[in-house]
């Protein structure tokens, strides 16, 4: 009787071991790369926080005033505080941008009528691959309802 692992035991052994370390490293690639936007990610909600203090909707009183463009970030925060902010802010922020637009633009006033004067408010931060040469903008948003208010 001989002792050992006959030559397809070892090969199949291998490729086992092989297919589970790819994975493991194709798992590792996808958490290093998720690892590089939750910096961007959060600073996108700062942004988001920024340009609701600056532009607040609350205090929209026609929807003609939705609509803001985009906004630099060092603007919002200007509009905010009287102080300048540091070059560690400046270089988190830079390339940042906040607009805020209406989407229900052409809703017909039997439209309105029939959603009870709700409308879609779209508020999206926009920022560029800051240092890493590919100039690929993102982008993140989320839609709120706005209804105006009654006179």
């Amino acid at each position: 009787m001989r002792r050992g692992f006959t030559l397809l035991e070892v090969l199949l052994a291998a490729i086992i071991l092989g297919a589970g370390l790819a994975g493991i490293l194709v798992s590792m690639s996808q958490s290093q790369k998720l690892m590089k936007t939750v910096p961007d990610l959060e600073t996108s909600q700062e942004v988001m926080d920024l340009g609701e203090m600056a532009y607040p909707l609350d205090a929209v009183t026609d929807e003609g005033d939705i609509d803001t463009g985009e906004v630099k970030v060092s603007e919002l925060w200007s509009m905010l505080t009287d102080e300048r902010m540091t070059d560690r802010q400046e270089e988190k922020f830079h390339g940042f941008t906040w607009e805020r637009e209406l989407i229900d633009k052409n809703m017909s006033d039997e439209d309105k009528k029939h959603f009870n004067g709700l409308l879609r408010v779209k508020i999206t931060v926009t920022w560029g691959e800051r240092g890493r040469g590919s100039g690929k903008k993102q982008q993140e948003s989320y839609i709120v309802l706005w209804k105006e208010p009654e006179s």
